[in-house]
């Protein structure tokens, strides 16, 4: 049995349908996974079973050193989705309960390409002239 149940499989195929472009899943584990690591990676299998425009390349942490430096990773299971290029969002642990509707949501938003954020939103960003690193934690307790 599947990490994704039968009714969310097919609920997700109905949604994966209107992705507009395709959307690169790169994961980090390594050879001798820990349990998240495996559990993590069957699950985006999973997820990108359900779309052609869903992709899934799976990397070696410890054999890839200098990929996964290039990507600023440095922990596992680490999971990065890109578009048409890398924005810089990062999943660490596995994407499940609460996280996987966000996991999800940005699968859609990478796919979109279009932040849908105001035009006087987009102008201050586009004043930031040095790297910001944002941090989000998530814990349901």
């Amino acid at each position: 049995m599947g990490k994704i149940s039968e009714k969310d499989r097919k609920q997700l195929k109905d949604i994966f349908k209107s992705l507009p472009q395709s959307v690169k899943i790169v994961m980090f584990t390594q050879e001798i996974e820990c349990e998240h690591c495996r559990l993590t990676r069957e699950l985006l299998q999973e997820v990108a079973e359900l779309s052609e425009k869903i992709l899934l390349e799976v990397h070696d942490f410890v054999k890839e050193a200098d990929l996964a430096k290039t990507y600023n990773i440095d922990k596992i299971p680490a999971i990065i989705l890109i578009g048409d290029g890398d924005y810089g969002i990062r999943f660490y642990g596995m994407p499940a309960g609460y996280e996987f509707t966000t996991f999800i949501q940005d699968i859609i938003n990478v796919s979109q390409r279009d932040p849908k954020l105001p035009h006087d939103v987009l102008a201050v960003l586009s004043k930031v002239y040095k790297p910001v690193h944002i941090q989000v934690m998530i814990s349901p307790t």
